[in-house]
């Protein structure tokens, strides 16, 4: 992912809470401050979140920049969500971040979700004629939402960037880095 455009300039918000999937939210922040984009996690409480692989195994713990109750969306060029169960599950019910997603794709800006992030999108009613992935479970979800869900290993729908699991993380990336860039 070195390969990436210069985001000098670029500021990237992560929206996550604790037991969300590790690589996917690493792997996004530190290939997009490789770049040079400004890149913070924001949550619904401060101090650190716990990281998680496979929804079983805990890893390592990361700092928060922010709560999202203070969270300011114009700050943002680009907001990610990373999955994880338990992570995408708290947040799909969160208030503040049904309104930050809400605000964020209704602004124009990319908005990129992985594995189970697309849960807040299906809890936020942002599904509806768009044309999404996600991790498979969710599927069902997203039709009966009145998404049109798809197996692709990313897929971009105007400025709503969608990836199904850890192992479409080079395509998520690189789809972020575009979108931040056009």
């Amino acid at each position: 992912m070195s390969d990436l455009p210069d985001l000098t300039g670029k500021r990237v918000a992560i929206i996550a809470t604790d037991h969300f999937e590790e690589s996917e939210l690493t792997t996004r922040r530190d290939s997009l401050e490789d770049a040079g984009a400004d890149v913070r996690i924001f949550a619904p409480h401060s101090g650190t979140l716990q990281a998680m692989q496979g929804d079983t195994d805990k890893t390592i713990s990361v700092r928060v920049d922010g709560t999202l109750d203070e969270f300011d969306q114009g700050w943002a060029d680009a907001f990610v969500f990373p999955g994880g169960t338990v992570n995408a599950d708290h947040l799909r019910i969160d208030e503040h971040a049904q309104r930050i997603i809400t605000n964020a794709l209704e602004s124009g800006a990319p908005v990129a979700a992985i594995c189970h992030a697309p849960w807040l999108l299906v809890s936020a009613d942002l599904v509806k004629g768009r044309r999404l992935t996600s991790f498979p479970s969710l599927a069902v979800d997203v039709k009966n939402a009145g998404g049109d869900w798809v197996d692709e290993t990313v897929v971009v729908d105007g400025n709503l960037i969608t990836s199904r699991n850890p192992d479409d993380l080079p395509a998520f990336v690189g789809a972020i880095a575009d979108a931040l860039v056009a």
